[in-house]
């Protein structure tokens, strides 16, 4: 196992799955400008160069996944970014942009991400678990979006994807009332996808992801890119994506690999290529 340890954050790797843990425990991981900044440059490392990383586990040091936003952040001095500027004009609309691609190279990574959430997942918190491919959550876990209730909006995603997974109705609710909900009622309305015990938390997220991780890279790649596109525009535009994630699989030296396993009775060994 590798590991990396930053300010904030903490990246382990070991084979092909990696588990990158908010390490502000004494703060329940709440998120101050630092830890976007990290989250941000480390997720532009690694969409540049994966390496052999093909699965993702996202979680939080101690007894929070995280409680949302530090508030020393609304009088701090203002978001720098990684990378450079975002091209708008406008000032605040430029830092909001900066620090949404915090977030969002979990939903473009060519690797499957998860996140595994106790405790708290509030504002922030919550935001960076719905930019993961799936979530399980722990019984006892608290999670809402929080912030009308500073009188500003979920600006990190929030308004964006929880509608694709509760629907518009239940999101406008949820984000209007400034609602918090137990896990149990969470994964009813779609909001994870599994909900198990505090105990079993770690263990449940290793195994999907080492099961993740099996699968030919090439193929979870293409996947992802298809089952986003299907809320970016039109079926059309989506079995165009699919189309093009497909003639890239066909080919490839792993679906050779794939079907040779296959007849063989035998774990695959996938190349990426």
């Amino acid at each position: 196992m590798t590991t990396r340890a930053m300010q904030t954050l903490r990246l382990d790797v070991e084979g092909n799955v990696g588990r990158l843990t908010l390490n502000r425990p004494e703060k329940l991981n709440s998120f101050t400008i630092e830890m976007w900044e990290e989250l941000g440059a480390l997720g532009e490392e690694l969409l540049g160069d994966p390496g052999d990383l093909r699965a993702l586990i996202v979680t939080g040091e101690g007894r929070a996944f995280s409680s949302g936003i530090d508030t020393s952040v609304f009088s701090g001095p203002g978001i720098s970014g990684a990378g450079g500027g975002s091209g708008d004009r406008a000032p605040l609309v430029d830092a909001v942009l900066r620090t949404q691609q915090s977030y969002s190279w979990l939903e473009q990574a060519p690797f499957g991400t998860i996140a595994a959430v106790r405790g708290y997942a509030l504002g922030a918190g919550l935001q960076l678990a719905l930019a993961c491919d799936v979530r399980i959550f722990a019984r006892g876990t608290s999670v809402g979006l929080l912030e009308l209730k500073y009188g500003i909006i979920p600006d990190l995603g929030g308004t964006q994807r929880l509608p694709r997974l509760v629907g518009p109705g239940k999101a406008k609710e949820l984000i209007f009332t400034s609602a918090r909900m137990e896990a149990e009622e969470a994964h009813r309305i779609g909001l994870c996808e599994q909900l198990v015990s505090d105990e079993a938390l770690e263990e449940t997220a290793d195994e999907l992801a080492t099961r993740i991780a099996a699968q030919p890279p090439l193929a979870i790649r293409a996947a992802k890119r298809a089952v986003n596109a299907a809320f970016d525009g039109p079926v059309s535009d989506g079995l165009r994506v699919e189309a093009e994630g497909q003639a890239e699989c066909l080919p490839s030296d792993d679906m050779k690999e794939a079907l040779a396993a296959f007849v063989e009775q035998r774990a695959p060994k996938y190349q990426n290529r």
